[in-house]
């Protein structure tokens, strides 16, 4: 497993883009927040978001003012390998 989804936040930002496709960085921070039923910092929740970006799991475009994030291929793979692996350890 990668250490892109060592991080929880990270492996349920891309566990919410798998479902969205595609989803400004604010309403990505919110539903990752309601999930967890918290605030995140805002500028922590970026630099999380980047290192995926980084590592070439999500892919970043602008949209007027405002960055706009989607999985790559190569995220939607290794998310799908780690479902899978969830799946062989737990038996859900």
């Amino acid at each position: 497993m990668g250490k892109w989804l060592q991080s929880g936040v990270r492996r349920d930002v891309c566990v919410t883009l798998y479902g969205a496709g595609e989803l400004r960085l604010k309403e990505l921070e919110t539903r990752v927040e309601d999930h967890y039923g918290e605030r995140f910092e805002p500028e922590r929740f970026r630099r999380k978001v980047e290192k995926l970006v980084k590592a070439g799991h999500l892919e970043r475009r602008t949209e007027g003012i405002h960055d706009v994030y989607a999985l790559t291929d190569a995220g939607r793979e290794a998310l799908e390998a780690h479902v899978e692996w969830v799946r062989e350890e737990t038996g859900l």
